[in-house]
């Protein structure tokens, strides 16, 4: 069900077999401490989209990475893109997914980045009128798979290249990870905005600078391959859950036509 692996006549086929339901990952390129690739939310999005499409079908749209990740733009390898263009490239994915027949799109967030990206577009999907319908799955940010963190790990925080995505990562490739290259000290949040009070400092547009300029949140030592097989498996089956949810929804598609009838009269 990946959409670069199938042939026309199969890409057809799958539209069918999926009831017109796609999954958009939306991860991101960037550092992920010393030790794991670029591509880590990208990988581990994938995985996670493709085992849920063999557990309820949907077409996985090939990897799309150029979304919100300009707070790493000082770190190699990071690839960040305006936030105009951000948005006019995401819909303008979405208008083709449509296009081919795909009518339900459910986006997949794969990089904490993005929890903010996504339900913005979800609010400009009301600017225009479409042809299809949008969905947000946030499944890295649901009450399970916290609790199943808190289960499997054994660190307390785990928020960036930590025990939690060193785990995945050595599930789905362990030939990229280096463990021998963990920083030790770089892990530690350094609360250099913790002086401000009345708000939160962390989501001021320096904030994650200002705590974790190397891009490591945490302490990966702990992680293994099979703690990271079971948070992989949840994020799946989550998502599985959310496809099979989608394909029987026809409330969302009948309340967004009736919402722009009643904003032309």
């Amino acid at each position: 069900m990946q959409w670069e692996n199938l042939t026309a006549p199969d890409f057809a086929a799958a539209v069918e077999e999926s009831q017109g339901v796609c999954v958009l990952p939306l991860p991101c390129i960037e550092k992920h401490g010393e030790h794991l690739p670029l591509g880590t939310d990208f990988f581990i999005g994938m995985e996670a989209a493709r085992r849920a499409a063999e557990i309820e079908p949907a077409i996985v749209f090939p990897p799309f990475y150029l979304t919100q990740i300009l707070e790493a733009k000082h770190q190699p390898g990071t690839i960040a893109i305006g936030g105009h263009l951000m948005l006019q490239l995401l819909e303008a994915i979405c208008d083709e997914i449509g296009r081919n027949g795909l009518k339900k799109i459910i986006l997949f967030v794969s990089h904490g980045g993005n929890r903010h990206l996504a339900p913005f577009f979800l609010q400009l999907m009301l600017e225009k009128r479409k042809d299809y319908v949008v969905y947000l799955a946030q499944s890295f940010w649901d009450p399970g798979f916290r609790a199943l963190s808190d289960e499997v790990l054994e660190t307390e925080f785990s928020h960036h290249a930590g025990e939690r995505e060193t785990s995945m990562i050595l599930a789905i490739h362990p030939e990229l990870v280096r463990m021998d290259q963990i920083d030790e000290r770089s892990g530690q949040r350094l609360g250099r905005l913790d002086h401000l009070t009345g708000l939160q400092s962390d989501e001021a547009p320096i904030g994650w600078y200002a705590n974790f300029p190397d891009h490591y949140a945490g302490d990966a030592r702990p992680a293994t391959a099979e703690k990271g097989e079971r948070l992989v498996e949840y994020l799946a089956l989550r998502l599985a859950e959310a496809i099979k949810s989608v394909k029987e929804d026809r409330t969302a598609p009948a309340l967004y036509e009736e919402f722009f009838q009643r904003t032309q009269h």
